[in-house]
């Protein structure tokens, strides 16, 4: 796997998120953060956890969006169930995963 000088995957494809930061130039990367998501909950194959990422979803779609709509989350891959691997967010950065984080006492992983 080729990943540019800027953090993105060569051989995936990318669809940028806005919600991202920098990461601490100090910072190491020694941990991984696997979530699993599908909007609306249970259903799965559709463009709605990409247009999430992006906020861009239209929450008057389903019911269930209205309940996250305002929250700016992503992540740096999305795997759909298909294998089709998504690049979100750089490796240089750091995604906005789901809210507040924190890790043997270690906040904002």
């Amino acid at each position: 796997m080729r990943i540019s000088k800027e953090g993105w995957v060569q051989t995936v494809r990318q669809v940028a998120s806005p919600n991202f930061n920098s990461r601490p130039e100090s910072a190491e990367i020694d941990l991984l953060v696997i979530h699993n998501i599908s909007l609306p909950p249970g259903q799965y194959g559709g463009s709605e956890v990409e247009d999430f990422f992006q906020n861009q979803l239209d929450h008057s779609a389903h019911p269930y969006f209205q309940q996250i709509q305002g929250m700016e989350v992503s992540a740096h891959f999305f795997i759909r169930r298909d294998g089709e691997i998504v690049q979100l967010v750089s490796t240089q950065d750091r995604a906005w995963h789901a809210g507040q984080s924190c890790f043997e006492n270690r906040a904002n992983c």
